[in-house]
């Protein structure tokens, strides 16, 4: 079964009542907000995210990174953080209490790391807490949230395929296309917005 990224109204909404609601299990486990919000702004797998450490995020000359190496391919991978993230990276420390800076970013209340597996039966909570009309939601399908974002976000589609080719790790334009869930008329449409 095959996830599929969530619409960005659908994304405002989840994140909208999330945040106003903070009774019951996001009372309780306030990181899966934050952990949606970084998937969302990276385009990093859930595994990575869970990772991911307050020392791993560094300054530059041109702002802020996050440095990660990624599991599944064992490639250095680096995200620039925007203003937004950054606000974002600052509250999250807040609400998580994090003080030890090599500390994983994402523990339980248990003091352990969460398992993607576990992750996962939350997005089918959430799936019918907010009833999505998706098929198979999952933390991949924020992944691909990202993806979208970007890519209908993007003036030039085919210079936005070859950029998520490279930050998703593809081998092909093509197999970006099919991972995003792109059809041949969404690529088409780039066309008119062209004026000579």
């Amino acid at each position: 079964m095959t996830s599929r990224p969530i619409t960005k109204d659908e994304h405002i909404m989840i994140m909208k009542t999330m945040n106003e609601n903070h009774e019951g299990f996001f009372k309780r486990n306030p990181q899966i907000i934050h952990i949606l919000t970084v998937e969302c702004s990276t385009g990093l797998r859930l595994g990575d995210i869970l990772r991911m450490k307050l020392s791993d995020i560094y300054r530059t000359d041109k702002g802020y990174r996050l440095k990660i190496i990624e599991k599944k391919t064992g490639k250095r991978r680096e995200v620039k953080i925007n203003r937004e993230f950054q606000k974002h990276i600052r509250d999250c420390r807040a609400a998580l209490h994090i003080d030890d800076m090599d500390e994983p970013c994402f523990i339980s209340t248990k003091g352990k790391p969460y398992s993607v597996q576990w992750i996962n039966l939350v997005f089918k909570e959430l799936k019918d807490l907010y009833n999505l009309k998706i098929d198979h939601f999952s933390t991949h399908s924020l992944r691909k949230t990202f993806g979208r974002k970007v890519f209908e976000s993007s003036d030039n589609a085919e210079l936005a395929l070859v950029k998520l080719m490279e930050l998703f790790n593809h081998s092909s334009v093509s197999i970006t296309k099919r991972y995003l869930g792109l059809k041949q008329e969404e690529i088409l449409q780039t066309y008119d917005c062209l004026s000579f």
